[in-house]
């Protein structure tokens, strides 16, 4: 009996590991080049991140003040990134301070 209950033990701590696996936020990367973001829509789950990588020669400024979430990354010059993590479902418009032109939606489901 001992034996079985070690081995269902293991089973449900597999479970979980591959569980949390399968689970895990991801992150996703958006390049900034030619004054205008490498996607106009990026869907991701609660939990995920978007790093921005500014692939310009010039500096950008990644905000959003949407209800969903409100952020500012700063201004960020060429070969730099910055991350920004999404807590909470819904739309969330991005701009760039710098170019208003630039702009993106990202969408965050459960």
């Amino acid at each position: 009996m001992i034996r079985s209950d070690r081995y269902l033990t293991g089973l449900g701590a597999l479970i979980l590991v591959v569980a949390a696996s399968v689970y895990a936020a991801q992150e996703h990367a958006v390049i900034q080049k030619g004054k205008a973001f490498s996607v106009k829509r990026l869907n991701v789950k609660i939990g995920d991140s978007v790093k921005f990588v500014n692939e310009d020669p010039y500096t950008h400024n990644v905000f959003s003040l949407s209800d969903a979430k409100s952020f500012d990354l700063g201004s960020h010059g060429q070969g730099v990134s910055r991350t920004v993590s999404f807590d909470k479902a819904g739309t969330i418009e991005v701009e760039c301070a710098v170019h208003p032109e630039m702009r993106m939606i990202v969408e965050v489901s459960k």
